[in-house]
């Protein structure tokens, strides 16, 4: 696509800080560092979101995360790790391609995932019947 920013970088006219590649995934580093070390790990074919990638090109994407996770902890040794994936823009999806984040986390780094903190628990009768919803389809 003309206007996705990774189909440009993939390309090879739009630069950026690569840090692994293989015939299906591509992973450099996100021009935006909120904590520094933050991945991004995107598919070469341009798949907009989550409901459009097949299972296989996904396993692929989170075992590509999953070895840099590994490379961030043994080198850089984080408090901790956030692994994401956004759709929509209510999702907070900023580029429509489907990617997956992978941010080291540092003790009061400034990202907060709940910025008015944790929602309470649900009541588990609504827990059931939503578990059982999805369930029914799998």
């Amino acid at each position: 696509m003309s206007d996705c920013i990774f189909c440009a970088i993939l390309a090879g006219h739009a630069p950026a800080s690569r840090v692994y590649e293989d015939e299906v995934a591509v992973a450099f580093m996100d021009l935006r560092q909120a904590v520094e070390g933050h991945v991004l790990v995107v598919p070469r074919r341009h798949i907009e979101d989550i409901y459009a990638l097949d299972e296989a090109t996904a396993g692929h994407l989170m075992a590509v995360a999953v070895r840099i996770a590994k490379v961030l902890a043994a080198e850089d040794r984080p408090a901790g790790l956030n692994l994401w994936q956004s759709n929509g823009e209510a999702g907070g999806q900023e580029v429509p391609r489907v990617h997956l984040h992978v941010q080291p986390r540092r003790e009061h780094d400034g990202v907060h995932l709940y910025r008015d903190g944790l929602p309470a628990p649900a009541d588990r009768a609504v827990l059931d019947r939503l578990a059982e919803r999805i369930a029914r389809h799998l």
